[in-house]
């Protein structure tokens, strides 16, 4: 299990990082998830993965699909099922604000974060813009030049004996 955060009892039972490579992300909002029992049971097992999920507003609805929940190992025949499409809890406010920036401006919605706060499961949605394939490299390039500008400045403060 991942360990507990310090800010305010916050527990990470998902993180997309492949997420943060391929689309550069604008905006993060958090949502409720309305899950059953035993998705409950099995995302707090760390038997979660949001690797191809995304978000949609549907019917002024937002909608978490593609997202995979495992089987709860103690459920019985009224298990859930794996893939299927979880409301995302929002304020209608939010909602009309995702829809009209995904619609016009053809951003997507994709969940970063699935997690534990106050004992309720929050999903962190973000409007994200897909990176072609040389803003990936740059990014790279970017990353490797930061790391190398920190070792240098360590070594060079680092206590001479």
């Amino acid at each position: 299990m991942r360990s507990v955060n310090s800010q305010g009892g916050i527990k990470i039972l998902s993180d997309n990082r492949k997420a943060r490579f391929d689309y550069e992300l604008l905006e993060r909002f958090e949502a409720g998830i309305a899950l059953t029992g035993t998705e409950v049971k099995a995302a707090r097992n760390g038997q979660l993965q949001l690797r191809d999920g995304y978000a949609e507003i549907a019917g002024n609805e937002a909608w978490l699909v593609n997202v995979h929940i495992g089987h709860y190992s103690h459920g019985n025949i009224a298990n859930h099922e794996v893939e299927r499409r979880r409301k995302l809890l929002m304020h209608r406010g939010e909602i009309d604000k995702l829809a009209g920036k995904t619609v016009e401006k053809g951003l997507a919605l994709i969940p970063t974060k699935v997690y534990l706060k106050n004992g309720r499961i929050k999903c962190e949605i973000a409007l994200g813009r897909g990176r072609k394939r040389h803003d990936k490299r740059e990014a790279i390039r970017t990353r490797e030049r930061e790391a190398e500008a920190r070792a240098a400045m360590s070594r060079r403060n680092a206590p001479r004996s």
